[in-house]
């Protein structure tokens, strides 16, 4: 037996997020399935990251076992004949048979962009989260600030998350505006996240940055440590996990497809 590695990359919008569930498709399960189909043999890949329905990903990690002759850095080329339009595999390869994407030491950058127009753009629609109210961006940028470093985002969390900690390491949080698109990206890099703690601190920060608090109001929410305190949680879609570094990465890089 030997253990591969594989970065996928998908469209979240028809899916009802990564890990398989009763009741709709997931990435989790079409990926099983094809590489059951391709390998002649059960296959059952452990994910690195549960993204939610409608979230997307440049660079999601996941490992499987397999009895298979097939070489490792072969197997994203064959299944990528096998997958539908929006799941491929963008790099495949062997690792040693402990390595596990979840309980290794990891830094994970996510996206999230709004369009930030009068009227919607069709062409944006499924990876973006349109936005009417005009944003501040300067305003923006100084309340994500105040969460960059080790803090308590207890507030961040979803009610009913069944993390043993709500302590968690943010490295860095940028945040710009393309003028020709008036799309606002934010990007957020850090050793681990709750669950839906990016889609809340966005929508805290959308309120920040259409005038209902001001910047400084994040440093409060953050030390309250109460979900009520934050703003609401910011639709899937413009959410994208981008990619991924692990200590002694075996690609030897974030991802293939990570900026």
């Amino acid at each position: 037996m030997k253990r591969v590695m594989i970065t996928v990359a998908y469209d979240g919008t028809n899916y009802n997020g990564w890990q398989i569930q009763p009741n709709g498709v997931t990435i989790e399960e079409v990926l099983n399935e094809k590489l059951s189909q391709l390998l002649g043999e059960p296959v059952k890949v452990i994910g690195a990251s549960r993204t939610d329905s409608g979230v997307h990903a440049l660079g999601n990690v996941a490992v499987f076992d397999t009895a298979s002759r097939m070489p490792g850095e072969k197997i994203s080329f064959a299944m990528n004949q096998r997958l539908p339009e929006d799941i491929k595999i963008v790099d495949s390869r062997e690792v040693e048979q402990t390595f596990h994407p979840r309980k290794r030491r990891c830094r994970k950058v996510y996206e999230y962009r709004i369009l930030n127009t009068i009227h919607p753009v069709p062409m944006y629609r499924l990876f973006s989260y349109f936005y009417y109210w005009k944003l501040d961006v300067g305003r923006m940028k100084e309340a994500a600030a105040y969460l960059v470093g080790e803090h308590d985002f207890r507030s961040f969390c979803s009610i009913g998350s069944q993390a043993l900690t709500t302590v968690r390491t943010v490295r860095q949080v940028e945040i710009r505006k393309d003028e020709k698109t008036n799309i606002i990206t934010v990007h957020i890099e850090g050793d681990g996240f709750l669950y839906n703690m990016v889609r809340i601190i966005i929508g805290t920060l959308l309120e920040i940055g259409g005038g209902k608090y001001p910047p400084e109001e994040m440093k409060k929410i953050l030390e309250a440590r109460n979900r009520d305190m934050a703003g609401p949680t910011a639709p899937a879609r413009g959410l994208t996990l981008v990619g991924m570094t692990y200590e002694d990465d075996p690609r030897g890089q974030v991802s293939s497809v990570c900026p």
